[in-house]
């Protein structure tokens, strides 16, 4: 039972900016790697932005210098802020966290997606 609440997508124009947020809730005992992923219908689902819970961070060529991800562990929560958006990354974003329940599973979770278009 853990559940991903993503919010902050929307419509934007192209330059603009948004910030996503995925807050964790359920019967978890720890989270570890979180991250944002992103699906176009041209494309196959692929990772944006990822923290590790020591604060390392990776990022996919496309959004460098673009995106940053950010997570605030007393609130279980990621964010990713988006600025110069592009056309380009009109997409549904995927919050995925590995999480470890208080029964003992660790597994990866997913949220619901959230719509981000970029248009004039």
């Amino acid at each position: 039972q853990v559940q991903l609440l993503e919010s902050g997508g929307g419509l934007v124009q192209p330059g603009g900016s948004l910030r996503l947020s995925c807050a964790a809730d359920g019967s978890f005992s720890s989270i570890n790697a979180m991250g944002w992923y992103r699906q176009t219908p041209e494309n196959l689902r692929e990772l944006v932005a990822g923290i590790a819970t020591g604060g390392t961070t990776n990022y996919a060529d496309s959004v460098k210098g673009r995106f940053t991800i950010a997570r605030d562990n007393a609130k279980n929560t990621a964010y990713l802020q988006m600025n110069s958006l592009k056309p380009e990354d009109t997409a549904v974003y995927y919050c995925n966290v590995q999480a470890t329940t208080i029964w003992g599973r660790r597994s990866d979770y997913w949220g619901l997606g959230t719509q981000v278009t970029v248009s004039s």
